[in-house]
């Protein structure tokens, strides 16, 4: 049958229309496929679309009777208006202020720390390749977490600010939206999971459009801490392991479902507050740790001490412990920045698979003899 061309031209322009809202339905569907690609994190979200990024960030603060949605705008994204309500961050940034040391290093391993122009007490920082860009003056000191210098932000105008709350009341937040600065609320400190907490380097690698990156980056880190897990896969926790350091007149030990106790559980160590239900830490007095941990084998110490008779001075009491008498007591905070900021802090969130290592080799030093402990130190 032949068509005249009025019936041809009808003909193509339904099929073009089919075509148009199959293409249509492929997007919506690749858009949907790709999905949430955060794994680990308990209080992070990133979903991918074309043109823009949904990041939804939960638990950001102990009871928190909120949550945050940021929509990350590319050059020439079209937002849809369901989203239009949410802050909107265009990206990837030209410049960034962080306020979590934790932060320094998610810059340097995506290789965007010459956009880092503020960050609050900069004495903090140990990297030394950020401290080169703070002592140059290519990095502000912008103040303290709970007081940050206002005019001095507004003047280094940055395209966003990364900061985070400790409760339901952050009037300093509030005050830097008022000015007309983005802030995105971030919770890593909030993470108990050790590749939860350092899979927060993926917010950094869509803020900067740098997702390939920062997924490549932690499936090392994973692909690393697994092995670690896999070569303790055999060994029994026998080791008892005392956690911690007085402060004033408590001691605070490390809840079971914490960040430091999972590590400890996966170097498979018998930590002796496993059973205690809850994340943070619990507060106990001297006497009741003595009486539970006097005959531990091993001892986690909380400070920068850098020796025995250092941590002795603190606390003559110490050397009641049997791991004091037999001199195996580590810390994992003596080793220090050029300005005092401790390394642990600062890089230990983003390579949880050096943390576990270095557990490893105090817990069972014959499954790693050729690894050098990276954080930890044992005092002498």
């Amino acid at each position: 049958m032949k068509l005249n061309p009025v019936k041809l031209s009808f003909f193509v322009l339904i099929l073009m229309l089919i075509g148009c809202k199959k293409n249509e339905e492929s997007r919506t569907k690749t858009a949907e496929i790709v999905g949430n690609f955060v794994t680990y994190s308990k209080s992070l979200a990133i979903f991918k679309h074309e043109g823009y990024s949904v990041v939804k960030v939960s638990n950001p603060w102990p009871n928190a009777n909120k949550s945050f949605t940021y929509i990350l705008k590319e050059k020439n994204g079209i937002i849809p208006d369901s989203l239009q309500k949410y802050t909107t961050i265009a990206v990837p940034l030209q410049s960034i202020v962080v306020t979590s040391t934790t932060n320094i290093p998610f810059l340097e391993m995506l290789g965007v720390e010459k956009s880092l122009v503020g960050f609050p007490h900069t004495d903090y920082v140990s990297s030394e390749k950020t401290r080169k860009l703070i002592d140059v003056g290519l990095i502000k000191n912008v103040g303290q977490n709970e007081k940050l210098n206002m005019e001095r932000l507004i003047d280094l105008a940055p395209n966003l600010i990364v900061a985070f709350g400790v409760d339901n009341n952050n009037p300093m937040i509030d005050n830097l939206q008022k000015s007309g600065l983005k802030v995105l609320i971030q919770a890593d400190w909030m993470e108990q999971s050790p590749l939860g907490k350092a899979e927060w380097i993926k917010l950094f690698g869509a803020l900067f459009c740098k997702e390939k990156e920062a997924e490549t980056l932690f499936d090392d880190i994973v692909k690393n801490y697994n092995a670690a897990l896999l070569s303790v896969k055999n060994s029994k926790a026998e080791t008892s392991v005392l956690y911690g350091s007085m402060y004033q007149d408590q001691w605070f030990v490390a809840k079971g479902n914490s960040w430091v106790a999972q590590f400890l559980k996966d170097a498979k160590a018998n930590y002796l507050w496993k059973d205690v239900e809850g994340t943070g830490s619990l507060g106990l007095s001297f006497e009741n740790i003595l009486d539970k941990a006097k005959n531990a084998r091993c001892w986690i110490a909380a400070g920068h001490y850098k020796s025995l008779a250092e941590l002795e001075k603190s606390n003559p009491h110490y050397s009641q412990f049997d791991a004091f008498k037999n001199k195996n007591v580590y810390t994992f905070e003596s080793k220090l920045g050029a300005r005092g900021g401790t390394i642990y802090y600062e890089l230990a969130p983003s390579r949880p698979d050096l943390v576990l290592k270095d557990y490893i080799k105090i817990f069972h030093p014959e499954l790693l003899p050729d690894y050098t402990l990276t954080f930890a130190q044992k005092l002498n």
